[in-house]
């Protein structure tokens, strides 16, 4: 199906046809004609489906048949994710589909300018997309109102479980209008017991759109695993790299954030331009890191699974696991990185003496057999520089050792008393 084919407003399919958009994905096919009737929709969906414009189209299209009124002081539509990227990335996908459109997106999250946050909140927001914690933070002090809200999107439903946000959660759906007066889009990689418990508790649920994970990686994503032995898996992701001849884009996956500070002194050691991304890095500095990477100024960004969900990079040529994931649900998350909008991608994945028995449980949650092999000769490059670069600790400058003044020697007489005979 066509996006043509769909009764949207002539301002949002302008904004469609400027970013490339053409034909619908599956999840976009089974929950966009839903959502357009008013129906809450719970949908099962990975990353890289094509699930943030399948609700912002939604969204953009309710917003416009019913125009905001004078006495609404609130936002009108709310969108909950669990990080703060991802919160970035929507309102990226918003300013594009959303360019002719007359809202103001606003994101909310922590880390940056607390106080122009607060401000853009006073001054009227149309759409609000926001971490659970500052969002809380701003209504309990009633710098904005949920009362007007008539959209509400939960995005990666189940992080926000994985990641403690249910309270949160649960504390803002109850500041919400009740769900028979607004429209409800959930999405989650699983629609798992919980989820559901959440969605029959705030929504009127009578659709579920189901894409299953398999549908996600089978398609479009070129994959393939390595019997590796550890000590030569850098040597293995050099040798790879450097037969492929186009332009490339490597999103690097390690299981721990040494590893990834590590694999990354090792890749600028050898004149890579590379970055890491873990949890501990600040935030400002992570989204410089990730324009860098989609402006192509770093060839490699190591990171750790905080950077798996949510963060939508165009034009990620390869994946690799350079360690397996341990959880098989994080593989498809890491290579759903690869591969979206339609675009061809491959994934690497690197089975050492220690992680291969993780293999199965993929293979087994994904629905099919990973193709193998071992790495040849000719994969492998050995022309590198060993080790990494030490780091010069500036030595503080020796003073120059006084001599402590002599004490004059006291002279005591064989009784032991200072001056006396001892008789």
């Amino acid at each position: 199906m066509k996006f043509t084919e769909l009764d949207l407003p002539a301002d949002l399919l302008r904004g469609i046809e400027q970013i490339g958009f053409t034909d619908l994905t599956p999840v976009q096919e089974e929950a966009i004609p839903l959502a357009l009737l008013g129906h809450d929709v719970a949908a099962q969906a990975q990353t890289g489906t094509g699930k943030t414009a399948a609700f912002l189209i939604a969204l953009f299209t309710r917003l416009s048949a019913t125009p905001k009124t004078g006495k609404k002081r609130g936002p009108r539509a709310l969108v909950l994710a669990p990080t703060r990227e991802l919160v970035v990335q929507i309102c990226a996908d918003a300013d594009g589909l959303g360019a002719f459109c007359p809202f103001k997106v606003q994101p909310i999250f922590g880390g940056v300018d607390y106080e122009k946050q607060r401000q853009a909140l006073r001054d009227g927001v149309d759409v609000i997309v926001a971490t659970p914690g500052r969002l809380i933070d701003y209504a309990k002090q009633n710098v904005f109102s949920l009362k007007d809200v008539e959209s509400l999107v939960i995005d990666e439903a189940d992080r926000m479980f994985d990641m403690g946000f249910i309270k949160d959660l649960r504390f803002i759906l109850r500041k919400l209008p009740p769900f028979e007066q607004r429209q409800t889009m959930l999405f989650s990689a699983t629609l798992s017991q919980r989820v559901m418990e959440l969605a029959y508790e705030f929504m009127n649920i009578t659709d579920k759109v189901r894409i299953e994970p398999e549908q996600v990686t089978a398609e479009r994503i070129e994959q393939i695993a390595y019997h590796v032995a550890r000590r030569e898996k850098f040597a293995l992701l050099l040798g790879l790299m450097k037969k492929e001849t186009q332009t490339i884009r490597v999103l690097i996956f390690v299981n721990t954030k040494r590893e990834a500070e590590h694999l990354s002194a090792r890749l600028q050691h050898n004149d890579y331009k590379v970055a890491v991304l873990s949890g501990d890095v600040l935030q400002r500095k992570r989204m410089r890191i990730l324009d860098d990477f989609k402006e192509g100024k770093i060839t490699f960004l190591v990171a750790t699974d905080v950077a798996s969900r949510g963060i939508h990079i165009d034009g990620v040529t390869h994946v690799v696991n350079y360690d397996l994931p341990q959880d098989a649900e994080d593989y498809v998350h890491r290579i759903g990185r690869t591969a979206r909008a339609g675009a061809l991608g491959k994934s690497i994945s690197f089975a050492d003496e220690d992680l291969a028995f993780f293999l199965p449980d993929i293979e087994e949650y994904i629905g099919q057999k990973i193709p193998s092999t071992v790495p040849q000769e000719e994969d492998l490059c050995h022309d590198y520089k060993r080790g990494v670069p030490h780091k010069k600790t500036p030595q503080p400058e020796k003073k120059a050792a006084s001599t402590p003044p002599k004490r004059p020697r006291r002279r005591y007489s064989s009784g032991g008393k200072p001056g006396g005979s001892g008789r």
